[in-house]
């Protein structure tokens, strides 16, 4: 019986944009099953984690500089293209999280414009909360601009927004991503052989 794999992801973490690629490989060779769930990492930090934003007002921290070296090299090791930080960041990224929750329901369209909004932010260094952005973004992955931003006005959407993070919350997140098989979670792309241990049902 494959196992089930949620993935709670928010487009604005760099961490979020290797894991969601690291991923993919693991959830194939297990046969799998994977759940994109987008939900708003600002949400969560503000409710559970908000040391965050004490450390990035630091940009001589040691743990930031920490930060920015071990990512490049995890992108490397990846194979992934990295530009990051741009001049966006940190990213306030609730128009795209609302473009996630209004595809959700299609796990494939969601997966393929999740990875174009990715690749446009971490490698080309586009501000993918800007509507036209998101609009062009969308005509690339062949989706009704017109209807996605019709949709990302909604009280529903904005409501799916919130229920999944406070959702993820409740659950035990803290930043993202976070994974879930069951009721583990497992965060964060250098848990990724973690992931792959218990969806082969190891403890």
């Amino acid at each position: 019986m494959s196992k089930t794999v949620e993935f709670f992801f928010d487009l604005s973490s760099p961490w979020t944009y290797l894991a969601f690629h690291n991923i993919q490989d693991i959830i194939k060779q297990n046969d799998a099953q994977i759940i994109w769930r987008p939900f708003l990492v600002g949400g969560v930090f503000n409710a559970v984690n908000q040391s965050v934003y004490a450390g990035r007002a630091d940009s001589k921290n040691p743990k930031m500089k920490f930060f920015l070296k071990s990512l490049n090299d995890w992108a490397d090791w990846s194979g992934l293209p990295l530009n990051f930080p741009s001049k966006h960041h940190p990213l306030k990224s609730v128009y795209a999280m609302r473009c996630c929750c209004a595809l959700e329901d299609d796990g494939n369209i969601l997966h393929k414009f999740a990875s174009a909004c990715f690749k446009a932010y971490f490698e080309n260094q586009h501000n993918i909360d800007d509507p036209d952005i998101l609009i062009s973004i969308a005509k690339s992955c062949a989706i009704d601009s017109d209807w996605l931003m019709n949709e990302i006005q909604s009280d529903a959407i904005k409501l799916k927004l919130r229920n999944n993070t406070q959702e993820a919350i409740d659950r035990g997140s803290f930043g993202s991503p976070s994974i879930f098989i069951g009721d583990d979670m497992y965060f964060g792309n250098d848990q990724l052989p973690l992931v792959n241990r218990a969806i082969k049902g190891k403890k």
